[in-house]
């Protein structure tokens, strides 16, 4: 089989590895880091799959066009990514499917005295969204009431993201652990990937500093049962699908749901309609089925395959460039990758990669390399990715220390972002 990958971070690089096990492998656009990346068109592509990695080319369409002249993907539509287009979208299908999530309400540019009034509905802790993409920092959280309405005026001029901030939502404050949930959909059904993964988005230790596209994870979370998984399909999953189903929405991909676990149970609090990077990193190469098999039955509208996961764990440690995740620092030579990947039980996964004339590798984006560790425990994981990390340098390189470090309490105890 011939598997075209779209996309060019860790994630999609994790895909190319275990597609490759059994397939004939490109990648497009791809980077340096990765094998079998192609400058060329994944429209001029002829294969037999096309698997598309980032959100960006779902909400736009691309799984439609390459659908309208005969092609197979894994990837939903335009109208089934709207799901992480738009929050307020979402969360009116999820009202209607009866899926319990936080309270909430949108506004539009012409609403901002509006806006500013309900802040006070839920806050603080104030908690303001982009309605559109904002790859994972369009969300405000805070205790301040003065910092809530200048992200308002700000966000809602268009000043801050564009067309995506053009229209907000204002949540109420939920509080409590954070988990990962991945299902298989093949347009009729959900299938869940059984295990979970807790993303750290904060971009310093102990869960301070700015939100990021997410700087480390690990897989499992130990105190997550498979009765507990189930019981959150049911609560959301198998719901939401009834209802895009309902609305004639055919969803073949995978579906992301982001939970809360509050006081009072768990509450949705978002849909992804890919892969996580970094979830994927730590969950793709723990997959026990053929992952082309598994793709393209999705894809096909026929999915058999009952998912089945390793029973290991592994971490991964996000390495980022100075600057980020405002404005990265690039082109700095990364030196230590043959070390870290030397050790027996380590992966490194490309992202913000380029090569310069002499064949380095140099730093190319915000977050650079996925460095991951893979033994029986969270714990020993752990040991194995930070003991590559401390081999690995570039000035200004930037990384968590504390991913995976707390597994007992959940170390995302806060406020959701």
């Amino acid at each position: 089989m011939k598997v075209c990958v779209v996309g060019s971070g860790g994630r999609e690089h994790a895909f190319v590895e275990s597609l490759s096990m059994d397939s004939e492998v490109v990648v497009s656009p791809g980077s340096a880091g990765i094998r079998g990346s192609t400058s060329a068109p994944v429209t001029d592509i002829d294969a037999d799959l096309y698997v598309i990695g980032p959100e960006v080319p779902l909400v736009n369409g691309l799984a439609d066009e390459i659908r309208s002249f005969g092609g197979c993907v894994f990837g939903p539509g335009k109208e089934g990514a709207r799901l992480e287009a738009s929050k307020s979208w979402m969360k009116d299908l999820v009202n209607a499917a009866g899926v319990p999530t936080a309270g909430y309400e949108s506004f539009g540019q012409s609403q901002i005295e509006e806006a500013i009034e309900f802040l006070t509905t839920y806050g603080p802790p104030y908690v303001i969204k982009t309605d559109g993409l904002a790859a994972g920092k369009g969300v405000l959280v805070t205790n301040s009431y003065n910092e809530a309405v200048s992200d308002i005026k700000e966000k809602l001029s268009g000043a801050a993201f564009g067309d995506a901030g053009k229209q907000i939502v204002i949540e109420e404050g939920l509080s409590g652990p954070e988990l990962s949930l991945f299902a298989f959909c093949d347009g009729q059904k959900a299938v869940l990937i059984p295990t979970s993964a807790q993303d750290h988005k904060r971009l310093l230790d102990d869960n301070r500093g700015p939100n990021t596209g997410g700087m480390g994870c690990y897989s499992p979370m130990p105190s997550m049962s498979q009765a507990d998984l189930e019981g959150l399909m049911d609560l959301a999953v198998h719901p939401t699908i009834e209802e895009l189903k309902n609305r004639s929405i055919d969803y073949r991909g995978v579906l992301f749901a982001g939970f809360i676990m509050t006081t009072d149970g768990p509450k949705l609090l978002e849909y992804n309609v890919r892969f996580g990077d970094p979830e994927a990193q730590v969950i793709l190469p723990r997959l026990e089925n053929s992952l082309s098999e598994t793709l393209l039955q999705v894809a096909q509208g026929n999915l058999q395959n009952q998912p089945t996961v390793s029973s290991d764990a592994m971490v991964t440690v996000v390495l980022a460039s100075e600057g980020y995740p405002l404005s990265p620092r690039m082109g700095d030579p990364i030196q230590g990758l043959d070390e870290a990947r030397a050790i027996d039980g380590v992966t490194v996964f490309c992202a913000g990669v380029k090569s310069n004339s002499q064949g380095e590798l140099l730093t190319n984006g915000g977050r650079v390399l996925n460095i991951c560790g893979r033994a029986a425990t969270v714990e020993a994981a752990r040991e194995l990715a930070y003991q590559a990390v401390d081999l690995i340098f570039w000035p200004g390189m930037q990384h968590r220390a504390d991913i995976g470090a707390s597994i007992e309490t959940e170390p995302n105890q806060e406020v959701i972002k």
